[in-house]
């Protein structure tokens, strides 16, 4: 715990951003760290619980939430940057863009604003960095083991580090141009700045990681080389199919995923070539299909191109703006968000259906939809269309952040015949192993699209299971 009434004397002080007028022109990150005395009086807040829930039901990772809030408190800094370090191979990506599933936990939160825990973690680690406390962490023995890792999003990098510290001799294989992932690629640089993934590169590669960029497995390389070169390997590919909406219209010009968007800009950003024309919101009327936060990030990128103005359309009920009984402490609550995106200028509505979409010589000019209310069918809410609720909307450029419905199987998950679940996700046993021997997977890849925190705890766990495997054999 920090202070014994520190939660009584301190009230929560949220992350102040740039203002809307600055950031909107440029990609740079939005959030103003806070002091180094409010972030000790934000960690004097955590209070004797008991039964700390942030780190026991909040954190996949189980970070130690209250000992390095305590050690902050009282200003040993290093000390809780290690004790931070231990569960998490990546705390300053996740103290930007994590959820805060255990500030959701918070006993606090029970009657009270929660710590601040994200933003705290993301300031521990920020302060290791400055100075010098993060350091490469080489084995001091080799086990002689190779390992392949496919994919280098959260999963793979987390799985790569800890394989590499265990001894063994790992390659990670990505198709893109540089590591990270969805978080360099999908993730806006207004939410993460992508030299902070740079950074911890360097690292790994002092640890003994070897990257191999360019390199899309089941294409550019075999299973059957996988497998003659190395001892092991890991599936972190993520879960790429989006979901698409196959209805009349679709295929006009100007209907785009909503990566394929995302993806381009953070190129552009990044000064990297981009194949194909350029997809911008500049000047027109953008529509993003999809109220989660791809469709969140879909709204910042598209203002920050300079749209005429930016919709976002959501099929499922607008959720309760505070608390909703539904979703009680310490469940994640299901309850009405709004990004530094939204507060940017966006139109959201819910409970609307796109029906089609309309277009002129080839392009979208616009899309037809309909008010839906939620009915209970056999246990389950389905969407029923009301009558004459029917409208129309102008629509230049569509992006559809619908989510992603499981691995792509094309390549290697279809070359190895691994086994899927009725989700079309790669299986695996208790050992995370795939149903092909020294094939393991594990991320979004094994469970569906989920989130950062999740995928640095399944490349963990990965790891440790792979290491076990290869040390037995």
């Amino acid at each position: 715990m920090g202070k014994p009434t520190g939660f009584i004397e301190y009230r929560r002080k949220d992350v102040d951003h740039r203002p809307v007028a600055e950031r909107v022109k440029d990609f740079l990150e939005v959030d103003l760290p806070l002091s180094e005395e409010t972030l000790r009086q934000q960690a004097a807040r955590c209070m004797d619980c008991g039964i700390p829930f942030c780190h026991g039901v909040g954190c996949p990772l189980g970070n130690v939430i209250s000992e390095f809030n305590d050690l902050l408190y009282r200003g040993r800094w290093r000390e809780a940057a290690e004790v931070l370090h231990a569960t998490n191979n990546f705390p300053e990506i996740t103290g930007r863009i994590c959820p805060a599933l255990c500030e959701a936990s918070c006993t606090l939160n029970i009657n009270d604003d929660p710590v601040l825990i994200r933003h705290i973690e993301c300031r521990v680690a920020e302060r290791a960095w400055a100075e010098g406390w993060v350091q490469p962490r080489p084995a001091r023995r080799k086990t002689g083991k190779r390992v392949a890792i496919v994919g280098s999003g959260p999963a793979g990098l987390a799985a790569a580090q800890q394989l590499a510290r265990a001894g063994h001799g790992v390659v990670v294989f990505e198709k893109g141009r540089k590591p990270g992932g969805l978080m360099r690629y999908g993730i806006p640089d207004f939410k993460l700045d992508k030299r902070l993934i740079d950074r911890r590169l360097e690292q790994l590669s002092a640890e003994g990681v070897e990257f191999q960029t360019g390199v899309a497995a089941g294409e550019d390389i075999s299973p059957g080389y996988l497998r003659r070169m190395f001892d092991a390997i890991c599936l972190t590919m993520g879960a790429g199919q989006p979901r698409d909406l196959p209805i009349e219209g679709r295929q006009l010009d100007g209907i785009h995923f909503a990566m394929d968007f995302l993806t381009q800009q953070n190129r552009l950003n990044a000064g990297e070539a981009v194949d194909g024309p350029i997809l911008s919101a500049a000047g027109k009327t953008a529509v993003v299909l999809g109220g989660g936060d791809t469709g969140s990030d879909c709204v910042g990128t598209s203002i920050r191109q300079h749209a005429r103005r930016v919709h976002q359309l959501e099929i499922l009920p607008e959720p309760p703006r505070r608390a909703n009984p539904q979703t009680p402490w310490p469940q994640w609550p299901r309850i009405l968000r709004t990004s530094t995106s939204h507060e940017e200028g966006c139109d959201r509505r819910w409970s609307v259906m796109t029906k089609r979409f309309t277009g002129e010589g080839g392009r979208v000019k616009g899309l037809e939809g309909v008010a839906v209310e939620w009915v209970s069918q056999d246990g389950r809410y389905a969407p029923n269309e009301v009558p004459g609720s029917e409208f129309t909307l102008a629509a230049e450029l569509v992006l559809l952040a619908l989510g992603f419905v499981h691995v792509a199987h094309s390549g290697l998950v279809e070359q190895l015949d691994l086994k899927r679940d009725g989700r079309g996700n790669v299986q695996v046993d208790d050992r995370h192993m795939t149903s092909v021997e020294g094939v393991f997977s594990a991320g979004d890849t094994v469970t569906g699209a989920s989130l950062v925190v999740r995928g640095i705890q399944a490349g963990r766990d990965v790891a440790e299971a792979i290491d076990r495997w290869l040390m037995e054999r």
